[in-house]
This record gives structure tokens, sequence and C-alpha cells, in this order.
């Protein structure tokens, strides 16, 4: 399992790669900008070539792209799905300048809305910018924990939008190990072989592209979405190790999201991983 963090653009993409580097990533996971921001800067081509120059040298990949926090594909707010939809199309953009392989999405909350609407707002949100642009870009539907008007945070529902989505060769999972258990997937020695079989037969382990890996603050089934540092929470190194050792997953990527705090936590964190994946 090739492991990484979410790394920082903020101050450029050099600091990037020398984020990446000292903390030992073999992939990373990056926002093309700002994740709280409408706002875009354009690339600067000189650093947009070094930076995909360093990865290639720092044998660092796949390069995923998460996109930013504000849209939601659910919304039946006019508004706010217009904008939601724009920022995909450009999102799927910038993954090509970048040469990025995946790029990841919450796939929506219904809030105001009713579930069916919230739907078929996300499938039509992802037909439509697929027909807007054309790379090779996967898209990844990231599992949510399952709080208030979620979508995409049972497995049937991920299936349904795969469904329905016309280029199912561009659409792939992300399942977040913290979204996972959060929403009452148990993660254990005992039990991920369950939940992984269940996946495959819902959804089907050739969409599963890539892993987030979080351990949870709160307990199984408890909806709320609350990462936490590898074996300090409610999955433990246990469950991590059933995770990491599972023959139908172990070759995956994944990415850590814990709390930033110092490098030496996040240090420890991957070693966790590493050694329990030995």
């Amino acid at each position: 399992m090739r492991l990484g963090f979410h790394c920082s653009v903020g101050k450029g993409l050099k600091n990037t790669i020398e984020e990446a580097v000292a903390l030992k990533c073999e992939t990373i996971q990056i926002f093309s900008r700002s994740p709280r921001a409408w706002y875009r800067r354009e690339f600067d081509e000189k650093e947009l070539a070094e930076f995909k120059k360093s990865l290639k040298e720092k044998d660092i990949y796949p390069l995923v792209v998460h996109m930013l926090y504000l849209p939601n594909l659910a919304s039946c707010d006019k508004k706010l799905y217009k904008k939601s939809v724009d920022v995909l199309i450009d999102e799927l953009k910038r993954c090509k300048m970048l040469n990025a392989q995946y790029l990841v999405i919450h796939p929506g909350r219904y809030s105001a809305g009713d579930f069916e609407t919230g739907i078929k707002n996300i499938i039509s949100a992802i037909n439509f910018a697929f027909t807007k642009v054309k790379n090779k870009t996967m898209l990844l539907l990231e599992n949510l924990a399952g709080g208030k008007t979620d979508i995409g945070w049972q497995f049937e529902e991920l299936r349904r939008i795969i469904d329905n989505v016309k280029e199912k060769n561009r659409l792939g999972v992300c399942l977040d190990t913290c979204h996972l258990f959060a929403a009452g997937y148990e993660i254990s020695k005992n039990s991920f072989d369950k939940t992984v079989n269940e996946f495959d037969t819902v959804v089907g382990l050739k969409y599963l592209k890539f892993l987030h890996l979080n351990d949870s603050k709160n307990i199984l089934g408890s909806k709320i979405d609350r990462h936490t540092h590898i074996g300090e929470g409610e999955i433990g190194l246990e469950g991590f190790r059933a995770v990491v050792r599972h023959p139908k997953i172990k070759n995956l990527p994944g990415i850590l999201e814990t709390p930033r705090t110092n490098l030496s936590d996040d240090l420890k964190n991957i070693k966790k991983l590493g050694d329990l994946a030995k």
C-alpha cells in the first residue's frame, strides 16, 4: 500500500513537494485551490511544470486532488447547484493540467430539499461535467459519515449514483475509514472482511480505487465525522491492521487526513500504518 498525506498548496507547489518529501509520502492528495473560497488563482506555468517534474523524480504517485468544501452537488438551491457544477467542471480541467489521476468529491447533502432530488442532482451534475471535460482523471465518490442529510454514506447510495452515470469508466470510489466506521460499517480484526465483501456485493471492488486512512474519535455508527490519529481512536491499531493487510485492498494507495499538529505526529501515523502492513 502506497501511503501519503494531504499536503498543503497554500505556499506554492514547490513547498507542497518539500512537505511531501519530509512526510515520506509515496502518494499525495492536495486541494487545487483554497478549500473554503470560491475564488481560485491560475496556475503559474513554470511552477506547474516543476511540480509535475518533481513528482516524477520523487516517485510520488498517484496524485489526488480533493474538491473544495463549498460545492454541494445535491443542493436544491439553483444558484448554489450551478456554482457547484461549475466548480466540478473547473476542477476536472485543473486535474488535467496537474496530471492528477483522481479527483475526490463528497457526493453532497440534500439539506433543505429531499433525498430523491438530491441524488438525482448529483447524478445529473456528474453526467453534465463529463460531457464538458474529457480527460483521464477519474472522479472518485467519497463515502460520507451519515450525518444530517448526507448522501453517499450507504453502499447502496454509491451504487445508485454509479448505475446512473453514463461514463462509468470515469467513476470510482474512495473509502474513508473514519466515515465508514461512523456510518456503522465495522472495522476490526474479525469483521472487516464482512464489510469488504458487502462493498463488493453492493458496489463492486472494481470501483474501489483509493483509501482515506483516519481513525475515528467517535463510536461505531455515531454518524459523526471526527478524525483522530492512527490507533488512538475507536477503530484502533487492530482495525487498521485488518485494513492494510486485507488481501483484496492492500495494494490500493492510501492518504492520511489525521489532525495536523506537527511533523513528528504525522511521521508516527505513517510509520504505524507501514509497520502494520509488514
